[in-house]
């Protein structure tokens, strides 16, 4: 039985930023992991380019059951470190909305550097490789897997969660937490699109491709303003994606369609220049036509302005700054990018990641319960979490 002083089961962010940090402390790791490539998650991600971190990156924009878990590993390695290694690698890349930071060139870029970290720090990565038992023993852990047997004293799960099975997603890293005694909270498909009811597909369907800026609010009062798409499923789009962390089954959202302008103002001004227009050509001045004739009946469309009583206009700008709607459901873990839940945070340390129960197991990245907003906030808590237990195991 071949002897490390770290296994890592993971070969995702999490996992290889992990045995890098681990590694060039001089300990003796090894990776594992069942799929034929290393970071396959990283590869997809950002469209092919890898929105690998944010500017700027707060505690906030983090959820977890006990909101203060992520501030000591964020402030331990914040986005800044992760960015002088992308530029230390000679990887160019480039901000967008938010903060946001891609790749120039290819999500590639990232695998590439994070292995060549591991390699440099003497890491050793065996894919194709299932994990079939973990036991305790005295002085650490033993695994046997498809490709023989090993033993470590520390342990890190860097498993991921549920979101893209046909990325190999499992919940591998839930059982093994249960095995152990640790609490799992129940784990949900997050950042991800919503989906239609019957009767709103026939109605919204056709609307597939528009995109438009919105303010959108979930029930609980969190509210972000970025693009809506329409799409033949449901609604997608950064706004969407983001809210989709704050919504439970049933609920509605409140979409506003013209943010930071007040509806009624609108039209009143427009009623005052222009009273003979109808409301249809009003309208489709502020969104797009197809939008404006799913949204609202032909008979009130085809109105004048000044045919339109004050209590339609009322209720046509509440329409406009605050349109309800409950969703059918979303489209699951298949599209979501994160799973929300998992391996409870109270059950580990803060600042080592370590479960507080088992001596030597460690849990890091999506397999915990931290799940941060749309924009490379997951990158920089696999990197972070990732280091924290780097520097620890």
């Amino acid at each position: 039985m071949k002897h490390h002083d770290v296994i890592i089961i993971g070969a995702g962010a999490a996992g290889l930023m992990c045995a890098a940090t681990a590694g060039y402390r001089g300990r003796d790791v090894l990776v594992l992991d069942n799929a034929k490539q290393a970071g396959k998650k990283i590869l997809i991600s950002g469209g092919g380019r890898c929105n690998f971190t944010n500017q700027k990156v707060e505690p906030h924009q983090f959820i977890c059951g006990n909101p203060h878990f992520v501030k000591s590993a964020l402030a331990r390695y914040r986005s800044s470190d992760f960015i002088d290694l992308v530029e230390r690698h000679g990887i160019e890349y480039h901000e967008r909305d938010h903060g946001q930071l891609f790749c120039n060139d290819s999500a590639k870029d990232i695998v590439t550097m994070l292995m060549t970290e591991c390699e440099w720090a003497g890491v050793k990565v065996q894919l194709r490789t299932e994990i079939l038992s973990v036991n305790k023993t005295d002085t650490g852990f033993t695994l046997s897997t498809s490709n023989g047997d090993f033993s470590c004293g520390s342990l890190v799960i860097a498993t991921g969660g549920l979101s893209m099975p046909k990325l190999g997603a499992t919940p591998y890293g839930y059982k093994l937490a249960e095995q152990f005694g640790l609490k799992v909270l129940p784990t949900s498909a997050g950042l991800v699109p919503f989906t239609w009811h019957a009767e709103q597909k026939v109605r919204f369907e056709p609307l597939s491709g528009i995109a438009v800026p919105t303010t959108i609010t979930a029930q609980d009062g969190t509210q972000f303003s970025e693009a809506l798409l329409f799409t033949h499923r449901g609604l997608s789009g950064p706004a969407v994606l983001q809210i989709s962390n704050y919504w439970q089954p049933g609920e509605a959202i409140s979409i506003n369609l013209l943010p930071g302008e007040n509806a009624l103002d609108k039209i009143e001004f427009a009623l005052k220049h222009h009273p003979k227009q109808s409301l249809r050509n009003t309208l489709s001045q502020w969104l797009p036509k197809r939008l404006v004739d799913a949204l609202f009946e032909e008979s009130l469309l085809d109105k004048a302005l000044n045919q339109l009583g004050h209590g339609e206009r009322e209720k046509l700008a509440n329409e406009l700054n605050n349109w309800s709607i409950i969703m059918n459901g979303t489209e699951g873990y298949r599209t979501a990018e994160v799973t929300l839940g998992g391996v409870d945070s109270n059950e580990l340390s803060s600042k080592t990641m370590q479960a507080n129960k088992v001596p030597g197991l460690y849990f890091i990245g999506e397999v915990m319960d931290v799940s941060g907003w749309l924009g490379g906030f997951n990158f920089q808590w696999a990197w972070s979490s990732g280091v924290a237990a780097g520097l620890a195991v």
